[in-house]
């Protein structure tokens, strides 16, 4: 069904701010409640299969949430876990409310702007940075999970942790993608835990990683399971599990870390009030800083919206080339204004402006690239553009998505990360604390400017996270999409939207698209696909074109009239798995 856009801003204009939240009215629209069937898509059969339990007997979408999270943190731990941090987008069916959950990491509160400069004030390289204490944030992921379970859990918090506790006990198998990644880092073998998890040795004692289908246990995250399953996040954050944390940050072998008890009991998740911006007939929303990834995505929407993406091929040289374009300009001002909003200013508001953003569309040539683009200058910024230098990124990409709606049509949105892969390398209890702390700017201070950006003690470095929902212009629920992939997870998320929502493919057809990023620098295109086949076009437009191996890892579900329908990205081995309870 299509709306003018006159209906579409007399239906927006029932569009309420709540609290941390977004409401929306029924005016008189036809809404949707839960079918009855459930549908979670995450990134290994193990976790789906555990949030698939969870809701078949009759748990919500967020408990379903917590049990993917903790199994994901045994069987995917080079991508996310408990030892790391989280966004999470959450529906209220009933309630008619979007909630954003911000359990992105803090930095302890010995953390200083030149934290990742050497003794000649010069940057770290990324992996001197990574495996240390000193890449270590306080873990955000458990009391942001304890406190969503607080207002939308329906099981007991223990129940949820039955599947992981299992697991951890009779171990799993090791998949291909979890042997590459052992294999590809040089510091496991290094260190004595992940010697010793993850590896056996040769009659010539070198360290060999764990062959496909070794079946892995890790009593030691058993037992972690056990203890915040019975006494909840306080021995996480208070407890036992805190003392070994804060042990295996300050003890470590490379660069000790200042993480305390202090910083540790200092930890609150934040709730916070998702932005959306109107896309055709659709509102897109996403989470707010201290991720970059929502307000991002969405100024590249609202620069697409000057152009009729939906009369394009996708995938054809037209359509690449204005993604390609207004990803450029929105990744320009990603890089100058944005970081933690409890830090500093960002002007959120003015960046998705309707005028600003079709007057950074007018920069667009469909014939010819801008090349590099400026940051813009949105009306109410100020002189926050003069004031601050461009962030300096050095994020290797490491994370996970999940995607859930429960019987009563409740959806949970969620991204989670340890950073890099394998996080730090430290372990705790069995799992992986993160290096979060690298995605701050390196460089506090660019050419006598502060970065937005900087490491500063309690604050929150800036992520490309993009957890995403997508509401009918009536306010129904439409579709949750993320993925993990660095700073290219925004690009991956919008690429898809674009697919879903201007040329109407399928769930799993938009996740298969072939994949091209622009961060404001070269056009990366997913190798050998069609779209690499353009190489030559879109060079002739004035792109410089790289052409590699690019792995999202989008996990989507949507509703339809029919029910509902789910997408797991082939690039990598989850699955999607539905049911009724």
């Amino acid at each position: 069904m299509k709306f003018s856009r006159a209906l579409l801003v007399l239906i927006g204009a029932a569009i309420v701010s709540a609290p941390l939240g977004i409401w929306w009215s029924h005016s008189g629209a036809p809404g949707r409640s839960g079918t009855g069937e459930y549908m979670v898509s995450s990134a290994h059969p193990e976790a789906s299969k555990a949030g698939q339990k969870i809701l078949s007997a009759g748990g919500s979408a967020v408990d379903a949430a917590i049990a993917v999270q903790l199994v994901l943190t045994l069987v995917e731990p080079q991508s996310s876990g408990i030892g790391g941090g989280a966004y999470m987008l959450h529906w209220d069916e009933r309630a008619r409310l979007l909630e954003a959950y911000d359990g992105r990491e803090t930095a302890p509160a010995g953390a200083t702007p030149q934290l990742f400069l050497d003794e000649a004030g010069q940057p770290l390289s990324f992996f001197d940075a990574v495996v240390t204490g000193q890449s270590n944030g306080v873990p955000g992921a458990i009391a942001m999970l304890h406190l969503a379970h607080k207002e939308h859990g329906r099981l007991p918090w223990a129940d949820l942790f039955q599947p992981a506790i299992q697991l951890a006990e009779d171990g799993f198998l090791v998949t291909p993608r979890l042997n590459m990644m052992i294999a590809w880092s040089p510091a496991l073998p290094r260190l004595p835990w992940s010697r010793a998890y993850f590896f056996t040795e040769d009659e010539t004692g070198n360290a060999v990683p764990l062959a496909v289908g070794t079946r892995l246990k890790n009593p030691a995250y058993a037992k972690s399971l056990r203890l915040l399953a019975e006494q909840g996040p306080d021995v996480f954050y208070k407890g036992e599990l805190a003392e070994a944390i804060v042990a295996a940050s300050q003890n470590a072998p490379m660069r000790p870390g200042t993480l305390s008890m202090a910083d540790m009991a200092a930890y609150e998740p934040v709730k916070r009030k998702p932005i959306c911006l109107e896309y055709r007939v659709y509102n897109v929303c996403g989470m707010p800083p201290s991720t970059s990834g929502g307000l991002t995505s969405l100024q590249t929407l609202g620069i697409l919206r000057s152009f009729d993406m939906g009369a394009l091929k996708p995938g054809s040289v037209e359509a690449v080339h204005l993604i390609t374009e207004a990803s450029r300009l929105a990744y320009a001002d990603r890089d100058l204004y944005i970081g933690d909003t409890d830090f500093v200013d960002v002007p959120v508001a003015a960046m998705l402006d309707e005028g600003y953003l079709a007057s950074r569309a007018r920069l667009i040539d469909p014939s010819s690239s801008l090349g590099k683009a400026e940051a813009g200058v949105p009306d109410a910024s100020g002189d926050l553009g003069s004031r601050y230098a461009p962030n300096e990124s050095r994020s290797r990409p490491s994370t996970s998505h999940l995607s859930i709606v429960d019987a009563q049509g409740n959806v949970v949105s969620m991204t989670t990360s340890v950073e890099a892969p394998f996080g730090s390398h430290l372990m705790a209890g069995g799992f992986f604390i993160n290096n979060q702390l690298t995605d701050f700017s390196f460089r506090p201070v660019i050419d006598g400017k502060p970065v937005a950006n900087a490491v500063a003690p309690g604050k929150r470095p800036r992520s490309s996270m993009t957890p995403s929902m997508v509401f009918d212009a009536f306010g129904n629920f439409h579709l949750a999409i993320g993925s993990p992939g660095g700073s290219r997870i925004i690009a991956y998320v919008t690429q898809t939207l674009v697919a879903l929502l201007d040329h109407h493919l399928p769930m799993q057809e938009a996740i298969n698209q072939p994949r091209h990023v622009n961060r404001n620098g070269p056009l990366e295109i997913e190798e050998g696909t069609a779209v690499a086949d353009l190489k030559d076009e879109l060079e002739q437009l004035g792109h410089e074109v790289i052409v590699k191996e690019i792995t999202s890892g989008l996990h989507g579900i949507r509703r339809l009239e029919g029910g509902l329908e789910g997408g797991a990205d082939p690039r990598r081995e989850g699955v999607v798995l539905s049911g009724t309870p």
